[in-house]
Order: C-alpha cells, then sequence, then structure tokens
C-alpha cells in the first residue's frame, strides 16, 4: 500500500532511516497496542544511536498513546459479539453504524473515520463487552519522554488545494492500478486497512458502484473533514504545541528553533 498512503519512497529511506513502515500485511491484524509498543521500541534503539527521533503523523491517538504512555487496556475480542456488530454494520452501512456509536459514546465516535466499519465495531464491541464507555478506557501513564511538539499549518484554502494536487497525483501515479493489484493478490475488500480515504473509493470504482471523477470528489471530500478531525486532537490553542505556518515559515527557520530552544 504504496501510492494511497503516500509511503516515502527509497530515496527519501536511504537519506533518513524510518521506522515501522511495511511492518504488516493488509491482512494482519496490528492495533493501537502494537503500535505503541514497537513504536517505543524505534524510540529505545534511535537513543541508543544518540540520534534524536522525530514521531511523524496526523493520527492524534496513536502519537499521543506514545508521548502520554497511554496505559491501553487489554481487552479480549469477544468475538461471536464482534461478528454480530460487523454483520450489523454491513446491513445498516458503516457510516450508519458510526452515527450509532456516535449515540452511545460522543467522544469516541469524534476522533474516529466514519467509514471504518472495523473501529465503530471495535468501539463497540468494548462498551457492550464491559459495560464502560470506549473513550474513558485509556488514561495516562507516567512518561520518561521529554517532548518537544511541533505543529504544521497552513491556511486552509491554500491547504485544500495541496490535497486536490495529492489526490490528482495519487491517481496520476496510478493508485486504482495499486488497488487492483492488491485485490488479484486475493486479499478481501472489507479489510480494515481498505476502509482509507483512497482506498475505500477505488474499490468501489472497481466495484462498478460508482465512476473515476465521483471518487476523485468523493476523496477530496473525506480529506477535507479528515483535516477538520484532526483539530480535535491537535488543537491551535494547545499551549504544549508550537504551531508554524508553513505559508509564512521555511522549513529552516523551525530547524533553528529545534535547534535552540528548550521545549
Amino acid at each position: 500500500m504504496d501510492i494511497g498512503t503516500a509511503k516515502p519512497d527509497a530515496d527519501d529511506r536511504r537519506r533518513v532511516r524510518h521506522h515501522l513502515i511495511d511492518v504488516v500485511k493488509p491482512d494482519e491484524p496490528w492495533s493501537l497496542v502494537d503500535f505503541q509498543q514497537n513504536a517505543k521500541a524505534a524510540i529505545e534503539d534511535i537513543h541508543k544511536r544518540k540520534k534524536l527521533p522525530f514521531l511523524v503523523g496526523g493520527t492524534g491517538q496513536y502519537i499521543q498513546a506514545v508521548i502520554e504512555e497511554w496505559e491501553i487496556p487489554i481487552q479480549a475480542p469477544d468475538f461471536r459479539l464482534r461478528d454480530t456488530l460487523l454483520a450489523w454494520g454491513r446491513e445498516i452501512g458503516p457510516v450508519e453504524l458510526h452515527h450509532r456509536l456516535g449515540i452511545i459514546d460522543p467522544e469516541a465516535a469524534q476522533r474516529m473515520e466514519p467509514h471504518n466499519l472495523r473501529r465503530s465495531v471495535r468501539a463497540l464491541e468494548v462498551i457492550f463487552h464491559t459495560g464502560r464507555l470506549f473513550s474513558t478506557q485509556r488514561k495516562k501513564g507516567t512518561t520518561n519522554y521529554r517532548v518537544c511538539r511541533i505543529g504544521l499549518t497552513r491556511p486552509r484554502p491554500e491547504l485544500f488545494q495541496r490535497i486536490d494536487e495529492r489526490i490528482e497525483a495519487m491517481i496520476s501515479n496510478g493508485l486504482l492500478d495499486e488497488v487492483k493489484s492488491l485485490l488479484n493478490q486475493g486479499y478481501a475488500s472489507d479489510l480494515a486497512p481498505f476502509t482509507a480515504i483512497g482506498y475505500r473509493e477505488m474499490i468501489q470504482i472497481l466495484q462498478g458502484s460508482i465512476a473515476l471523477d465521483e471518487a476523485v470528489l468523493l476523496m477530496k471530500r473525506a480529506t477535507r473533514q479528515f483535516v477538520r478531525r484532526q483539530s480535535n486532537w491537535f488543537k491551535p490553542n494547545d499551549p504544549g504545541i508550537h504551531w508554524f505556518d508553513l505559508s509564512v515559515t521555511s522549513i529552516e527557520e523551525i530547524e533553528v528553533f529545534l535547534k535552540t530552544q528548550a521545549c
């Protein structure tokens, strides 16, 4: 899954070592706990080599689980309940199931992609199994990290234009062929990774339910919605984040900040 995830290319990965890329196949499980444990191991390895780790991304839940040392309860799966919820979700549709989750646990739903059926199912499974809201079942631990949080932003019109250009480039670079190849390898179209923006729309094209032009419009709209959801995790008024507007600030200026400021 290279194009749809904007995976760093071979040149970038030769210049700077990247971690937690190509770690599982699309049909292998990869949970928040898995990410947290593997990220912490990578950070420890980087520190041992006297290097500075950068934890980069836009998925707030995963980033904060690492830097805040979340103590995540290991809830054993209830496969009978999960299968029932999955069947219900497929019957009413992922977005409607997400809406039902929002009625029960608005905070959990607000932080999830509405089309991600398996995340909604997992949240409902935990709620029904434990009798407690999914959003309350995590707590901060004690962290030994000294973290400098850098936020990069742009004016919305400029950001949305870049989103449109990125999506057009993904299509031009062969996203549809990438998805077709994955399905031809035997991966099921309803796997959790295929709920990601871009992949689900390409699958709809291949299933004959939408045309390419409509898929592009849906991708652009969903990415804008994702940007708005990110602000629930990374708030512009968060005093712990040093925000830089890339329309007026150069990368070199940010580099100087990192070298000279104590966060």
